[in-house]
């Protein structure tokens, strides 16, 4: 388990970015090793601080295993970054991964917050007929992760499971349930301490 490819952006005006109009999705991979700060990668920017500015969204990362599955589907390559994801990770089970579970990943020392929500500038940034319902179906959202311990990470650094909850919500799951999918909603419901949150949604899903 390794990052294949560390990815970073800056954020820029675009037109078809949402109300914003301001997006920093064009993550580009780096070569350098970077510092891995309370909030982020430095030299990364995120604009929509609204929605994307949170320390549970400090890293977004996302599988090049998941990637290939996509270029299947899309018919087109898919490079690292595309998705806007920092990490981009290879032989990890990300979306399998439990909310929850830490990564020491470099010299860092990462948690699992839950998955990625695709937004209208997600859509408009890949430019595929029904990408979002397209998106949301595959289940395969990738992973965003708040930091633990700082440090600093690059390209080809190993990956490390350093803890994994007995029993929790996959990332796969909470983004399915999320999006209407009553078999992962019940297969949550079933996981002792969850958080209550799940029971709320299963009372207006599941009635």
């Amino acid at each position: 388990m390794r990052i294949l490819s560390v990815n970073t952006g800056a954020a820029v005006d675009a037109e078809w970015a949402g109300e914003l109009r301001r997006t920093a999705i064009d993550k580009r991979p780096i070569t350098q090793r970077v510092a891995v700060l309370a909030n982020g990668l430095a030299g990364d920017e995120r604009a929509d601080r609204k929605h994307h500015g949170s320390s549970d969204q400090a890293v977004y990362s996302y599988a090049r295993e998941d990637y290939d599955w996509w270029e299947g589907e899309l018919g087109r390559e898919l490079r690292d970054g595309r998705f806007g994801e920092n990490l981009t990770m290879s032989g990890l089970d990300v979306n399998g991964a439990l909310v929850g579970e830490r990564w020491r990943v470099g010299g860092a020392v990462l948690e699992v917050t839950g998955p990625r929500t695709p937004c209208v500038v997600f859509r408009n940034w890949l430019d595929e007929p029904g990408w979002l319902k397209r998106f949301t179906r595959a289940g395969r959202p990738g992973a965003y992760l708040r930091v633990i311990e700082l440090g600093e990470l690059g390209p080809g650094d190993e990956v490390e499971v350093l803890s994994r909850p007995e029993t929790g919500v996959s990332v796969a799951d909470a983004f399915l349930a999320k999006h209407g999918d009553q078999d992962a909603l019940r297969r949550i419901l079933a996981v002792p301490g969850r958080d209550p949150k799940w029971d709320k949604l299963a009372e207006r899903a599941l009635g």
